[in-house]
């Protein structure tokens, strides 16, 4: 999982590693201590990893509309890095990412579901945002073909 760090956008793969740390670290608070102030700091990371994993999601669309135009991308390149759309280290690494935030959080919702600890569910939109925006930025897709009957396909009248 280090491995990937060497590759183009590897802020943003720490980034994610970053949020599954913090996560880890709140949720054993929340769900060795429910009821304490132990719970509240997992509140915060879920809903700060679920607001910002939402405009990374956001902005990982916006890229990806825009590069559209010339590369074929679907959304299962573009948030599953599905299709080859990344290096074989930095989607293991992202998408281990994801599935331990997924593991973390609903273990935590799991073991305490009626305490603060559920709110440990909302906490992988985080690493789903930014493997978004990884592939925006710098996956690999194939080129667009141009469409029959497309600006240069089209007969004039």
């Amino acid at each position: 999982m280090i491995a990937a760090v060497r590759h183009p956008g590897a802020e943003l793969i720490r980034a994610s590693w970053a949020g599954t740390v913090v996560l880890a670290i709140a949720a054993v608070g929340a769900v060795a201590a429910p009821g304490t102030g132990l719970a509240v700091p997992l509140v915060f990371v879920a809903l700060l990893m679920l607001l910002g994993g939402s405009a990374a999601m956001v902005w990982a669309y916006a890229l990806a509309v825009r590069r559209s135009r010339t590369d074929e991308i679907a959304v299962a390149g573009l948030y599953f890095l599905a299709g080859g759309a990344a290096p074989n280290d930095v989607r293991r690494s992202l998408m281990a990412s994801l599935a331990a935030q997924c593991a973390i959080g609903f273990a935590a919702a799991a073991a305490r579901p009626f305490t603060a600890a559920a709110f440990g569910i909302l906490a992988p939109v985080w690493a789903l945002g930014l493997t978004g925006v990884w592939a925006a930025r710098h996956g690999t897709y194939p080129r667009r073909r141009p469409e029959p009957g497309g600006p240069k396909g089209r007969a004039h009248r």
